[in-house]
This record gives C-alpha cells, structure tokens and sequence, in this order.
C-alpha cells in the first residue's frame, strides 16, 4: 500500500496548497484530491480498501478526540438533546423523505431505506470543523453532538432494518432487543470505567514518566473499547467515542488529546480521500439538472427538519437555524448503509451514483455553510416576513429572556457583555452605586442560575442587533465587553457602532497588541489585562521597597497615560518616575518561635533592640489580636508576631535570634 500512500499524501499536500492560497477549507482538497486519484479520476489509486481501513481508523480517532474533550457529567446534560432532540430529527427526516419519495412512484419499502440515509450527517465533517474553530462546547454544538450521537447509535438497528426492507425474513425484533441489551453492557461499562478502573491505570501509568507507554495506553483503550463494541454488534466510532469519555473523567485527558492529535488528523485524510474517490464526475454532469434537484431537496429538507427538531426541545430559533445549517449534509455513515442497500439489492448502481453524487456535494458544501451559518441565521430571522411571525421570531431568537426587565425601561444604563470574574465584580459595584444595568452572557446555566438570583441578565450574542435592541443600547450610557474572545470583542464593538455612537464603549482585553484594533473599531477605552497585571505587580513591588505612596500613584497614571507606551520601550518620555532613591530598610513580620533567649520573656526596656541590632519594633500580635500600644514592660512571648523595621542584615540577625534554631 506503500505506493497508493505516497501518491496520496504527495498530491493532497500539492492540492492543499493551492486551495489554500484562495482559502478553500482544507476538507475540499482532500475530497478533490480523492476525486482526482480515484477511479473516476486518473485511477492513481487502486488500493481502496486499504484507504477504506485508514479512513476508518481516521473516524475512530476523531470521535475519540471529541470523547476526551466531553464528559460524562456533560453527556447527561444534554440527554434530551440526544434522545429527544435527535429522534425527532431522524424521524422527521425518514417521515418527509418517505412521503415524498413514495409520491414521486418509489416503492414503499424503498422509500423508507431513502429516509433512512438523508437521515444521518457527517460526524466526521461537522465535528472537525466545529472542533478547528472551538465550538464543541457552545450550546449549539453540544446539541449538534447530541444529534449526531443519536444518529450513531440509530445506524445500528437502520443496518438491521435493511435487509428486512429487501424482503429477507429476519426477526428484527429479537435482533432489535439484543441490541439494547448490547448497548447497555457498553454503558455500564463505560460507567465502571470511568469511575474506577481507567483513572487508576492511568495514573500509575503517568507516574512512570515515560511518553511512549503513556500513548501506548491511550492508543489501546481506544481501540480497546471500539473493538468491544464492534464485537457487540455497535459501531467503531461509537465505541471510540465512550472510550474518550472514559478518559475524560480523568486528569489526564487534555494530555491525552495532545498525544492522540497528530495521528488524528493523519488517518481522517484518508477519510475525506476515500469520500472523494466515490465521485464519478462524468456521472454528475450527465445527471447535473435532477442531481441539482435532489440536491437543493435535500438541503431544504434536512435544515427545516433539523430546526424544527431543536426548536422542539426548547431551544431558540436561532441555535435551531444554527444547528440546521450545520448537519444538513448526508453523512459517511449514509455511504456504509448505501453499500448495504446495494448488497441485498434494495437500490440499483443507477441510484447509487445518484446518491454518492448528492452526498459528496453536500459533504462539499458543508465548510462554507458552517463558517456562514451564523450570518445566515440572522438572516432569516431578519428577512422581510409578517409582522406576527417576525413578532414570534424576535420574541424568542437568541434566548432571550426579559423576566428581569418587564416593566423597566432602561435609559442612561451600564451594559456588560460577559458574566464571568470582571462582570460580575462590575455588576456588584454598579448594584451599591444604583447604576442602572443590563447583562448579556451566552452561558446559558449561568443565565438561568442568575436570572432566578434576580439579575438582570439576558442569554444572547452581544453582536447581534437584536440582542442589542432588546437592552436598550441607544440608551446606555456605557457598554463594558469583559469577554476573552477578542475576534468576538470586535464583532460586538462594531454591531454597537452601528446602532449607536453615544455609549462610551470599554473593552477588557488579554494583550495590548490588541489595543490599536478594538480603538479603530470604535472601543473609547481598552484595558489589556497583561499590562495591568504588570502593573499591579511593580506597584507591590515598590511597596515592598517602601517606596512612598505618591510616588507610585503618579508612575501608574503615567503609564496608562500614555496606553503602556513606558512598558513597551525602555526609553520614556518626561519626567522618569522610576528615578527614586531606593530606601535600604525593609517592613517585615517575625513570629517568635522560642520560648526562651537573649530577647524572649524580658521587658523591652531592658533589650535596647534599637541600640544594639538597628530594628524597630512597631507592632505586636497576640491570640489573635493586633495592638501598636507597646511600652518599655512589654515582654515578647512564644507566638507572638511582631512587625519590624530595618535595614536587611539587621533584620536577618534579628530573625536568628527569636526565629526556629
């Protein structure tokens, strides 16, 4: 197989870089790539079954990945999600394509194995690029995940269903109750596992500090567990999938996903390329005009499918467009269950090719969909519909929930966009200063948590003109963005600019190379929490150097008056505020740890610690309470603290003398 993978790796790299310098995703060049070396193509590729293994290896290795960034506890999170959200999907979507399919003069049973593969998306696809861009853990993309677990767990009982839909009489319903019996063992499993087993192995495992036998295990559990699974007649990916949820429950996950990427991404090209090489591209021009036709049918149906399905489960209609414009395409799992359809001749090659047509140009479509599937939700909530509907949209797009603020018009208010550490601190001191204010956040637990606390707090994007309206953002008086996103940051400050150029706009930044961006986009205020940090810092540091308090006042003004420019460079302008005679005395605090000695249980009249070490005694701490009120009785005691002044080695040679021996 040696030469198949030279020739496939050597012109994907050569695809790969050409597409990139017209920014195509890198997904179209490797199915480009497939289409090109595949039969269909040049027939540089004759291997296919060996790219079939290693595509499927790529598969396994990816839903592992996505196990290892999960858990269990957000699994159970978002088990309606799964069970409800993700059967109404797939049942709606094998309803529709039935109907239809029957009404175009298909037989019955042929049309339920046609709902059947619409049915399922690509997990490959979507999680990858949901993975690349940081969107697994977001409210969409974990009902995104929740869907496509369904659709992987429904594959199974879909390829036990087939070969009864091509008249063979099994009985499906046994086989059906094996199944669930299956399933179960591989939970409980998982479970023990997770809890007991794979922690404690991997622990010890670590302990030896060895990297080749730390990857060595993860590799086994993986395929480990996938195999189990297979053998229990459940797919590889699923059983990949619960492996990584193993792993995750323990400290050593995201090291794990470290290990496990670089081999990921190499095997799922090998995915994409075998996806690819199924395209007969003469086929689809001979066909273009009906293949387009059950194209834009199939795009149509499984968006408004999906959405309603998520918009059944409670979610807002803007996460259910979201999701729909996200697992729209048919899935790699579709191809296997179009093979076996094949096999007991449910469907004929004519309808095959149509099928891999469609398939692999959704598949094709689908990285630009999603890069634009937030735009195009808003879209459709903004188009031009009724009144009443864009009534009932606006009223529940973005999650929105107003609870808080009925009845309150909001005007010359503070908005947060982000409830994290620097919100909530903000909200707190706007609440004791009577400050007006509104919160938006996308957490939708800390939403609901602090809603029911009473906080003004609304779910939603700050950069959606909606959400905006909703707080009254041509009222505010100030706007503070206090998340780390710093691409979201500047989407939020210019959908603000565009409604209002009143509201003061300060922004939290991580880095101050990123002040010059958020001010030309229209922030008035940026603080980067790099500097302030620094700055926090040296100002402890002066203190500690007893440097006096103006002093230090006016060097910290200085540097933000002049956006950190002093920090930047080591040349500054004006006055240096750095230029101070350093003080060589220190503040300290001693704790007497002797019970007897030179200074210990004798009245400080008689010590004479000034005369003789050159230390000042300021204050005295005794069972808890703190006292400056000393005189020349006073006698130190076991325990005690007292707080000194004095030069260092004087300091040092007092220590010694009440310290631990």
């Amino acid at each position: 197989m040696l030469p198949e993978i030279v020739v496939i790796f050597g012109l994907a790299t050569l695809v790969i870089l050409i597409f990139t310098r017209f920014k195509v995703p890198t997904i179209i060049g490797y199915l480009f790539t497939g289409a090109l070396a595949g039969p269909y193509g040049l027939s540089l590729v004759n291997a296919s079954t060996t790219v079939d293994v290693l595509s499927e290896i790529g598969v396994i290795l990816l839903l592992f990945v996505i196990g290892m960034e999960f858990s269990i506890k957000s699994l159970m999170s978002i088990k309606k999600a799964v069970f409800i959200g993700g059967s109404l999907q797939v049942g709606l979507t094998i309803l529709a394509t039935t109907v239809t399919s029957y009404f175009f003069g298909f037989d019955w049973n042929v049309a339920v194995f046609f709902g059947f593969l619409l049915a399922l998306s690509s997990t490959a696809i979507v999680l990858k690029l949901l993975q690349e861009t940081g969107q697994v853990n977001n409210l969409s993309g974990k009902t995104i995940l929740a869907i496509l677990i369904f659709q992987d767990i429904i594959i199974v009982p879909m390829m036990l269903v087939t070969p009864m839909l091509a008249g063979e009489s099994d009985n499906i319903l046994l086989s059906l109750l094996f199944m669930a019996l299956k399933g179960g063992l591989v939970i409980l499993i998982t479970f023990i596992s997770a809890k007991y087993l794979i922690p404690n192995l991997l622990y010890r495992i670590a302990k030896t500090r060895n990297e080749e036998l730390f990857l060595l295990s993860i590799i086994v559990i993986c395929f480990a567990v996938a195999f189990l699974t297979s053998l229990l007649g459940l797919s590889l990916g699923l059983g990949a999938f619960l492996a990584g949820l193993i792993i995750s429950e323990s400290e050593y996950s995201h090291h794990a996903t470290g290990k496990i990427l670089p081999f990921r991404e190499i095997f799922l090209s090998f995915f994409f390329v075998s996806v690819g090489m199924l395209f007969d591209v003469s086929f689809l021009f001979q066909n273009i005009e009906i293949i387009l036709g059950i194209f834009a049918m199939v795009l149509v149906y499984k968006f408004l499918l999906a959405a309603i399905a998520v918009r059944s489960i409670g979610t807002d209609f803007k996460e259910a467009f979201i999701v729909g414009f996200s697992i729209f395409q048919i899935g790699e799992f579709s191809l296997l269950l179009a093979q076996e359809g094949l096999k007991v001749e449910l469907i004929n090659q004519n309808y095959y090719q149509y099928f891999l047509a469609v398939s692999i140009l959704t598949m094709a479509i689908t990285p630009f969909i999603i890069k634009k599937r937030e735009w195009l939700a808003l879209k459709i909530l903004n188009a031009p519909l009724p009144q009443k509907l864009r009534t009932h949209l606006a009223s529940t797009s973005a999650g929105i929930s107003m609870a808080n603020m009925e009845g309150e018009e909001l005007s010359d208010h503070l908005i947060i966009v982000g409830y994290g550490l620097n919100g909530r601190n903000l909200s707190k001191a706007a609440k004791r200063a009577k400050i007006p204010y509104a919160i938006i956040e996308m957490n939708p637990e800390t939403v609901r948590v602090e809603g029911e606390k009473g906080e003004p707090i609304i779910y939603g994007d700050a950069a959606n003109d909606m959400v905006l309206h909703h707080v009254n953002i041509h009222l505010a008086r100030v706007v503070v963005i206090a998340i780390s996103n710093s691409d979201a940051t500047k989407s939020i400050i210019g959908a603000i600019r565009m409604q209002t150029q009143n509201a003061s706009i300060i922004v939290r930044t991580r880095y101050v190379n990123e002040i010059a961006a958020n001010l030309s986009m229209g922030a008035d205020e940026v603080i980067p929490e790099e500097f302030e940090t620094s700055i926090e810092i040296f100002t402890r540091v002066l203190n500690k150097y007893l440097i006096a308090k103006d002093d230090i006042e006016d060097f910290t003004e200085e540097v933000r008056s002049h956006n950190y420019e002093m920090f930047r460079s080591s040349q500054t302008n004006g006055r240096d505020k750095l230029n101070i005679d350093l003080p060589e005395i220190n503040f300290v605090s001693l704790k007497i740890a002797r019970d007897s000695g030179q200074y210990i249980n004798k009245p400080l009249k008689n010590l004479k610690i000034r005369e003789t070490l050159g230390v000042n005694l300021v204050a005295i701490k005794r069972e808890g309470s703190t006292s400056s009120q000393m005189d020349g009785d006073t006698k130190l005691k076991f325990g005690d603290v007292i707080y000194v002044v004095g030069k260092p080695e004087a300091l040092s040679q007092f220590e010694k003398e009440v310290g631990e021996k």
